[in-house]
């Protein structure tokens, strides 16, 4: 099995095959991946990477294999952006914006809580494209608020 050991961003032109993932798949370092022809190959990167819709795998004899972003269950967000928008992120649930509306994956807690905010809510399959992180390509990566989820903040006082 052929190998691909590096991948081209935005580099789909003149591929041999696709490959189409989720959202979940695009997030890989070492998987076996199945084209479209059937054809199969490793991907074996030297870090895990999110893999974007456009990018290409480079196999080892040169040849490229673009991929495709896996339509999915998404729900496209209108309202009160901003507002929705902070709420979402808040949660830390990836969100690909739009112009005049967002678009998030299903996710009953999620959808409920917007509706509680007031938005409106359409189902649809799609291709789900989020934002990335504002640190690097891809996915904004969940971090953590200290212990039990609190923030702790020292002004240089006393602790009492």
């Amino acid at each position: 099995m052929l190998p691909a050991r590096s991948l081209l961003r935005n580099a789909s032109v003149g591929a041999i095959d696709r490959v189409i993932l989720s959202y979940d798949e695009r997030f890989l370092r070492r998987k076996r991946l199945t084209c479209e022809s059937g054809a199969s190959f490793m991907v074996d990167l030297a870090e895990t990477i999110s893999v974007e819709d456009g990018d290409a795998f480079l196999l080892d004899d040169g040849r490229k294999v673009a991929v495709v972003a896996a339509e999915e269950p998404v729900v496209r967000v209108e309202g009160n952006l901003p507002r929705l928008a902070w709420h979402i992120g808040n949660r830390h649930t990836p969100c690909q914006v739009a112009t005049g509306h967002l678009v998030i994956r299903r996710d009953p807690v999620i959808e409920s809580m917007l509706k509680g905010l007031g938005a409106n809510l359409t189902l649809h399959i799609a291709p789900f494209r989020p934002e990335g992180g504002a640190y690097g390509h891809g996915r904004t990566m969940g971090h953590d608020h200290g212990p039990a989820g609190h923030f702790a903040l020292n002004f240089g006082g006393a602790h009492g």
